[in-house]
């Protein structure tokens, strides 16, 4: 066991390290410090082990910390119980078991998993017990001071706080002693990268027992959910007896394998099939500009359904919200009061609403896979004037696209501080409307920008850059925290807009000097 846990660990420790390293090489600032040979220098090796180390560590307990702080008491604090305990103590419990569904530890064909029991033919079943426990060990040890410190803040026994870890646990192990049990009777093994609709309703049912319930002043009392727990983990424990005992270790995995590469050819012809389906293929259209204007205009024009279709259904939802709380005004003219303070103090909500609703990542993905994708091989396409130019030309039609709903939220928003008893400095219409749009010329400008100087895509259409996914992940975490801010609407409006403008110039600026460099097909 143990020498299978060391082999384990240096395989997952090397294909670590070299996704390190060559993350490194795709950081545009380092790409040219770094030499060609920097998988051979011993020095970066042992400076991306000790990183792989770091964070093999950290993950243990950054992810749950992250879980407890955004799922319960990010999203716990738009709610006002009376008893906080009972409120987070509900949500784990829902979203506890929607953890298990889709994610055991041990139904994921990755690719260690692949080069451990194919190519290098370790033994299926020693291989995936010694990761599986060491999988459920960490959730526990990740779990424990994150439920501790997070459930005494909240007001929960600390007997309950230490029962969490384990009853997270518990429900992984039912979750997967039950997938080995259904593998026995019917020959199909679960994929957790693949989950089926019966997965899907369950999860969509309980993210409404975890999250409407409780807006509907039902939760769970404490001693039930505790009474669950404790159900949870000698179920677990029950379970762990079938996991031990299972023989076919090596039969499932290998269907798992055949079926996710079979998911993954099937995704990507899907994927291309509804690309080309998506443009038009009218030869009538044509364009009277020349030039770079001739080719955008062709692109637009061809991709309607991709760029339109859904910023006018956007639209049409907001517009039906907002005549939808107008009708609520006047059938409960009380929950005008609240509505206007939360309008007057509530507008950083509305940057990670515009976020979502942005269409700047489908659009540059079509620009890659149907424009840039072959322009790219021809060197005028990426000199300096040319690549600033159609960057200008590109953010005003995706301004334009996003701008329909950002419109129908602006124009919305004011109507509603009007209908709801107004506000003594007029001003704040104006700074709603304004601030509303500016954050959808942001995204738009900052979804172009990111894709110009990181273009993460290589010849084959896949994604290669790390960077690239970070970003955008930053950009989900600043834009999630800035629904905690509670700031008055003019001078949170007034900050936005002065930001907008100035992005949008130093994007320009960046765009300019650096594009013509990272603007390429990645290797």
């Amino acid at each position: 066991m143990n020498k299978t846990l060391r082999l384990s660990f240096s395989l997952k420790n090397t294909y670590r390290v070299n996704g390190i390293l060559y993350s490194l090489k795709q950081i545009p600032l380092l790409k040219r410090l770094l030499p060609e040979t920097l998988y051979r220098v011993h020095a970066f090796k042992v400076f991306a082990n000790v990183l792989s180390v770091l964070w093999e560590i950290v993950s243990v307990f950054l992810g749950k910390a992250i879980y407890f702080a955004v799922m319960l008491y990010g999203f716990g604090s738009l709610y006002q119980p009376a008893q906080p305990s009972r409120l987070s103590l509900h949500i784990l419990l829902f979203l506890s078991v929607i953890g298990a569904l889709l994610n055991t530890f041990m139904f994921d064909p990755s690719r260690d998993k692949y080069y451990a029991m194919v190519l290098l033919r370790m033994d299926a079943r020693q291989y995936t017990l010694v990761n599986y426990w060491y999988a459920i060990i960490k959730v526990v040890i990740g779990f424990l001071p994150a439920a501790v410190i997070f459930g005494l803040l909240q007001g929960i026994a600390i007997w309950i706080c230490l029962l969490i870890p384990f009853f997270v646990a518990g429900l992984k192990l039912i979750s997967a002693a039950v997938s080995l049990i259904v593998f026995e009777k019917t020959g199909r093994p679960t994929n957790e990268n693949g989950p089926g609709k019966l997965t899907w309703l369950s999860i969509i049912l309980l993210l409404g027992a975890a999250y409407g319930l409780p807006a509907a002043g039902l939760i769970l009392p404490e001693t039930a959910v505790a009474a669950l727990m404790a159900l949870s983990i000698a179920g677990g424990a029950a379970a762990v007896w079938k996991i031990l005992s299972f023989r076919g270790y090596r039969e499932m995995y290998q269907q798992l394998f055949v079926k996710s590469m079979h998911q993954m050819d099937s995704a990507k012809k899907l994927a291309r099939e509804q690309s080309r389906k998506a443009i038009s293929a009218d030869t009538a259209i044509t364009s009277r500009r020349k030039g770079f204007e001739f080719l955008n205009e062709l692109f637009i024009r061809r991709h309607q359904k991709i760029l339109w279709k859904a910023s006018k259904k956007i639209a049409v939802v907001c517009l039906c919200l907002v005549l939808g709380a107008l009708l609520a005004f006047y059938l409960a003219p009380e929950a005008k009061e609240p509505v206007n303070g939360m309008l007057l103090t509530y507008l950083p909500y509305f940057v990670f609403i515009m976020y979502a609703i942005n269409r700047g990542t489908g659009f540059t993905q079509a620009l890659f896979m149907n424009c840039d994708h072959s322009l790219l091989t021809y060197s005028f396409y990426k000199q300096p004037r040319f690549v600033l130019r159609l960057f200008q030309i590109r953010l005003r039609e995706i301004i334009k696209v996003n701008l329909l709903p950002a419109a129908v939220i602006g124009a919305g928003l004011s109507v509603l501080l009007y209908a709801s008893g107004g506000t003594d400095n007029p001003l704040n219409y104006a700074v709603l409307f304004i601030s509303i749009l500016c954050l959808s010329v942001f995204f738009s400008t900052h979804y172009l920008t990111v894709y110009y100087l990181l273009q993460p895509y290589n010849a084959g259409t896949e994604m290669k850059s790390g960077t690239y996914q970070i970003v955008h992940s930053v950009t989900y975490f600043v834009c999630f925290f800035m629904m905690q801010l509670k700031m008055p609407t003019i001078m949170f409006g007034l900050m936005t807009i002065i930001f907008c403008v100035v992005y949008c110039v130093a994007a320009c600026i960046l765009i300019y000097r650096l594009a013509p460099k990272t603007f390429r097909i990645r290797a």
